[in-house]
């Protein structure tokens, strides 16, 4: 077990806030962190290399758009699949902190991912 630090959330190029809660190359098969993204928001439109994300959405409420599928709206309980490669960003269209956790399989890395705004 290892306790999270709140203070350790940085702001990211892909203009979201990230709290890393497990991303170890000594447990390489998946990864999680905290996303939360301001309102009025659009992250970066980007995709990851080898790589699956899941978000699950803690709070607020979103748009999100995945190439190959249709502008989903998304709020708390739902979980996003999005395929390893994909376009891809998520757009805070409510008035509060949209909160979701990022799930990528395998664990995220930096080498992977790719801005393609």
């Amino acid at each position: 077990m290892h306790r999270v630090e709140p203070a350790a959330e940085y702001y990211s190029e892909e203009r979201c806030h990230i709290l890393e809660l497990a991303n170890d190359p000594e447990d390489p098969p998946v990864s999680i962190a905290r996303a939360r993204v301001e309102p009025g928001v659009t992250t970066r439109v980007h995709r990851v290399r080898n790589t699956v994300e899941r978000y699950v959405i803690i709070a607020g409420n979103g748009r999100v758009e995945i190439e190959g599928m249709d502008v989903q709206e998304v709020g708390p309980e739902d979980v996003v699949e999005i395929p390893a490669g994909a376009r891809q960003c998520i757009t805070n269209v409510g008035d509060a902190d949209l909160i979701f956790l990022c799930i990528c399989t395998p664990r995220f890395e930096w080498d992977n991912y790719e801005a393609v705004e």
